[in-house]
């Protein structure tokens, strides 16, 4: 595959995946430092929706900014439209389907062996509503933006094209996973922490390319938007339902 293509295309390539990496981490961190600055723990006490919530909705301001500048100047697409809606509900719906099930499924063998979630805040009114509220209204949108529409639109535009791997994988696809991927890394420089859990990179993988497949050939951001927070709904609703009833 990368035989065939340019020495040129390649370099530039490489060279688009390590400022989108560098962006990634900047937005990270103007995230946590507008979240770091905000007071609200009258709203939020236990810490567990309103910071990630700020953070998050940063992150997507800057990256939408970057994206208009981006479009205007490059003419290039970032696939903020309804897209083929055929395709984009169909993937869509089966989807939710699946996830339906496996946070069921996974939560049931929880249950049986003794491993269901213990959360070190009470699941009353408030936190339930910012916990499941973040995650439908932010978590999609701020992170399909960040780490779908913007890596495999700018990662295509350097190869020149979209470069298939096998049926509907492609090379752009796969490298935006693995900078979702790293997003899912605890680490830091001062000092030295690099922690990976394996299961977490794995999960954040496969869902990332699957919603970078749906991206490519729905032509629209809404349809990965709408899986990705349905996901983290479903899961973290589903660890809320089996710990209130058993």
């Amino acid at each position: 595959m990368l035989k065939k293509l340019k020495n040129n295309t390649i370099i530039c390539g490489i060279i688009v995946f390590g400022l989108l990496l560098v962006g990634q981490i900047f937005l990270g961190k103007a995230g946590h430092f507008f979240a770091n600055r905000v007071k609200y723990r009258q709203i939020d006490p236990y810490d567990i929706f309103a910071r990630i919530s700020i953070h998050h909705a940063v992150q997507m301001i800057i990256a939408i900014v970057i994206i208009v500048v981006l479009s205007r100047l490059l003419k290039i697409h970032f696939y903020f439209q309804l897209g083929d809606v055929k395709k984009g509900v169909k993937y869509l719906t089966l989807f939710t389907a699946a996830f339906i099930v496996i946070s069921i499924a996974q939560h049931i063998l929880m249950y049986v062996n003794n491993r269901l979630p213990n959360y070190a805040f009470p699941l009353d009114g408030r936190n339930v509503i910012g916990t499941l509220g973040f995650q439908l209204f932010l978590s999609g949108p701020a992170e399909e933006v960040v780490f779908r529409a913007l890596p495999i639109t700018m990662l295509t535009y350097a190869f020149g094209r979209s470069i298939p791997i096998k049926s509907s994988f492609t090379l752009e696809v796969i490298l935006a996973s693995v900078l979702f991927s790293f997003a899912h890394i605890n680490w830091c420089l001062r000092p030295l922490v690099f922690e990976v859990n394996y299961f977490r990179l794995f999960y954040s993988f496969a869902l990332g390319t699957i919603q970078g497949i749906v991206y490519q050939r729905s032509k629209s951001i809404l349809y990965p938007m709408l899986m990705h927070s349905f996901s983290n709904v479903l899961m973290v609703g589903s660890g809320y339902l089996f710990k209130a009833l058993l």
